[in-house]
């Protein structure tokens, strides 16, 4: 059966406290609507997101990602509520899945449940220990009879330990007779999509139950969740990671972005973060790095070295408190305390300790180009736009403002002085 998929993002989320949106704020690098956008795209090619709070800016972040995404723009404040949500929203195919923006968890095999068999409507469903404060979904011979509000339950039914997860998948024939007599007479005065299955029910259509897991169906609606659900995203991300032969020392300390890709043997120390589109190749991560955005292969970092976006890193170590910055580094040597930005250093190089790449004039950035098997001292600052030739020396302390010719030793220094005595005359003691 064709399915389309309805994804409600109309929202304000005054519980987050934020002027980002709810759904645009991130769990693991990306937000929260993108990653019920990326499950919707297993199951459907027709996708429909309704927006009404910050619209503009919500589907202007969707566009520039993805294709072929449709909008429907919501008048909330007319139709407030999750039914409201669905008025005048029209799907392509026999068969539509309502989605949550703000549920970032759900899997691709969860969706696939929900919409598969007959029945008319298929409506997840969770059984939980403690159902307090949710409305219990009252099932008898595996089908849904009725949602019952928890200060409308009686006895029996507060004992039900059943409750509605908010997804359905419904015949979209029965949606669109369905939505247009939703109500709004109620104490909210909201149109409630819940109402949905209790029409179907009175039509005898068949209401099934799917059960799921709590956890991905956790909508995220204050900062605490956010936080809840990164960890629980977290556990996912690297779990995966470590069956595919990514070592990782104190997982629970390790942070790793869901767009992040590993290679090859690789392995990560406690408190490292891998952040953005990173690729890493055959390489070790040292406790307590930060990579962003970059690719490394067959290198190491740190410990405490920072690698920030669009840098390439191959056959290279990168010590501690060394950062790399937009550079292109192969077969070189940063042993520690350097800073190499808007750089390419070629294979056989060694780059001192306290070495600068002195890139930004406080107007514009410069390029610093290194050869190969060249050997730059300590404590030396090179001043970009410069080219230093294959085969150089450049002694310690040096500030070199000049491009360097293959083969020199380059040197610039004051010339040093000695004052004889000078330590005695000046705190008026005697020499001993």
């Amino acid at each position: 059966m064709s399915l389309s998929v309805v994804i409600l993002a109309a929202g304000q989320g005054t519980r987050m406290k934020s002027t980002t949106p709810k759904v645009l704020h991130e769990i693991s690098g990306k937000s929260m609507l993108f990653h019920a956008i990326d499950a919707a795209q297993t199951v459907s090619d027709d996708i429909t997101i309704v927006l009404y709070h910050q619209a503009e800016r919500i589907q202007k972040e969707i566009d520039a990602i993805y294709e072929g995404i449709h909008f429907h723009l919501q008048d909330a404040k007319q139709y407030p509520g999750t039914g409201g949500a669905m008025k005048g929203v029209k799907t392509q195919n026999e068969r539509t899945l309502i989605l949550n923006g703000d549920m970032p968890l759900i899997t691709k095999d969860s969706l696939l449940a929900l919409t598969t068999g007959n029945a008319d409507i298929n409506m997840s469903v969770i059984r939980l220990d403690d159902p307090s404060g949710y409305g219990r979904v009252i099932i008898e011979n595996e089908q849904v009879l009725e949602i019952v509000e928890q200060k409308d339950c009686n006895t029996p039914q507060l004992m039900t330990k059943t409750v509605n997860a908010g997804i359905y998948a419904v015949n979209t024939e029965l949606l669109e007779r369905y939505i247009p007599e939703l109500s709004n007479d109620n104490a909210q005065a909201e149109y409630y999509l819940t109402d949905i299955v209790k029409m179907a029910v009175d039509e005898g259509k068949t209401v099934n139950p799917v059960y799921v897991q709590e956890e991905e169906f956790k909508g995220v609606n204050s900062k605490l969740d956010l936080a809840a659900a990164e960890e629980i995203l977290q556990r996912r991300i690297k779990t995966e990671w470590m069956k595919a032969g990514v070592t990782m020392r104190l997982p629970e300390t390790i942070y790793i972005d869901c767009r992040a890709k590993f290679e090859g043997e690789c392995v990560l120390e406690n408190g490292v973060s891998i952040q953005g589109a990173s690729v890493l190749i055959d390489s070790h991560i040292k406790t307590h790095s930060v990579v962003e955005d970059s690719y490394i292969e067959n290198s190491d970092v740190g410990p405490m070295g920072r690698v920030r976006p669009k840098s390439v890193l191959k056959n290279t170590h990168i010590g501690n408190f060394v950062e790399v910055k937009k550079s292109t580094l192969t077969g070189v040597k940063a042993g520690h305390l350097a800073y190499i930005g808007d750089a390419s250093i070629d294979e056989g190089s060694n780059i001192g300790a306290g070495v600068i790449t002195c890139n930004y004039d406080g107007k514009n950035k410069y390029q610093t180009i290194i050869g190969k098997n060249v050997f730059v001292g300590s404590d030396t600052q090179l001043v970009a736009p410069v080219t230093i030739a294959d085969d150089v020396m450049i002694a310690a302390g040096s500030t070199i403002n000049k491009d360097v010719e293959k083969g020199a030793l380059a040197i610039s220094r004051a010339p040093m002085k000695t004052f004889k005595n000078f330590f005695y005359k000046f705190f008026g003691t005697e020499k001993k």
